[in-house]
This record gives C-alpha cells, structure tokens and sequence, in this order.
C-alpha cells in the first residue's frame, strides 16, 4: 500500500477520512490541515497519495498538484462546484457527500496506477529480440501483400488483435501468420 496524506482544513474531517482509511488497511503517514503542510510531508516521501479536500487556508487543490513531487498525486473529496476547468493531471476527483466504498476502490486503483508507473520507470522500455521483430515483420508483409494495407495499417491492425484478444504482439503476429499461411 503507498504512503497516504490526509489533508482536510477541518482537522475534524481529516481525523475521520485517517480513521476510515486506516480501518481499511491504507498507511497513513500523515494528517495535515493546509496545503503547505501536506506539501512538507511529500517532500519528505518518494512516492504516495494525498487524500484531501478541495480548498485550504492558503491554497486550492489545483496549485497543491502543480507543486506535489512527481511520485504523488491527490485524490480531491470536494463539492462539484470547487472544481477549476481543468483538473490536474495528477488529480482524481470524488464529489461529496462521500460513500467509503468510492473512496477506498479509487483509492486501490491509484495505488496500482501509482506501482505500475514505479516499475516502468524502474525497468525501462521494453527492448523486443531480434526474432520477435522478424516474425512482427513477416505478419505486416503478408497483410500489406493480402489485405493491400500500409505498414502503419498492418502495425495498427496487428496490435489493436493483441489488445483485444489480451495476447502479447508477438503472439497475435504468430497466429496471422499461421492463419494467411
């Protein structure tokens, strides 16, 4: 589970969304009631959530995501009204009132948004063998010759199968093969 902020201007708010998150497995590491607060917390962490409402004493939530470090984002329980035009990139938002079972699978979701991001940046791209690009290759050289499609349509087409069929790109330019073959 990532680190979680809670950051509410009303402690007594914050106190309760702390006692609902904690109830439900997430580490809070700490409670804040302005954006500058919450602010001095991420700095002190790599990676986490801020879980907090959408107006502070001494900012809105849309200036504490500009100045979050890269490894944060903030999941805003708010009124509808409290919204900018734009919500930051790093931003999920949850209109109030709030129901626990929102919060905590939007939540869980960004906690595996947030980890996914983690290992990309850790691993890198993705660097395919030789041999996977030649038999890629070959399946877009027999649509190109069969189906009449340019090498970008080919490419589009064999990976638009890959999502939809959930096999890996490889795996779908092996079964075109096997299928024109």
């Amino acid at each position: 589970m990532p680190n979680v902020i809670v950051a509410f201007s009303k402690s007594e708010n914050a106190r309760n969304i702390r006692n609902i998150l904690v109830k439900n497995g997430f580490h809070v590491v700490s409670v804040c009631t302005s954006g500058a607060q919450a602010l001095a917390a991420a700095g002190e962490m790599e990676q986490g959530i801020i879980v907090g409402g959408g107006k502070f004493q001494d900012m809105m939530y849309d200036e504490l995501c500009r100045f979050l470090p890269e490894g944060f984002s903030m999941l805003v329980l708010a009124q509808t009204g409290l919204l900018t035009d734009e919500i930051p990139e790093n931003a999920l938002f949850l209109p109030m009132p709030l129901k626990v079972h929102e919060l905590i699978s939007s939540l869980e979701l960004m906690a595996l948004t947030q980890e996914k991001k983690r290992k990309k940046r850790r691993h890198g791209p993705r660097v395919r063998k030789q041999e996977d690009l030649e038999i890629i290759d070959q399946a877009k050289k027999m649509l190109i010759e069969r189906n009449h499609m340019t090498e970008e349509e080919a490419h589009r087409y064999i990976q638009k199968c890959s999502m939809n069929s959930g096999n890996s790109l490889v795996e779908t330019a092996e079964m075109i093969i096997s299928l024109i073959a």
